[in-house]
């Protein structure tokens, strides 16, 4: 299950299906940097996405 402490690059390595809805959110976080760094509620917080319905849609896409 994916939570809002993990980090983007951890959540794209360990699920790299979750791509398509982080490109849907506006979350290219995960070609940068930070990503090693950057929880997904920040993330989320930075790039003004609603993180209730991405962590239901990340999750949604793992199951």
């Amino acid at each position: 299950m994916i939570s809002k402490d993990m980090t983007i690059s951890e959540i794209l390595r360990r699920y790299p299906q979750t791509l398509p809805v982080f490109e849907r959110y506006g979350l290219d976080c995960y070609d940068c940097q930070i990503a090693d760094f950057e929880q997904l509620e920040h993330g989320a917080t930075v790039h003004k996405a609603d993180l209730a319905a991405l962590l239901e849609e990340l999750n949604k896409s793992i199951s």
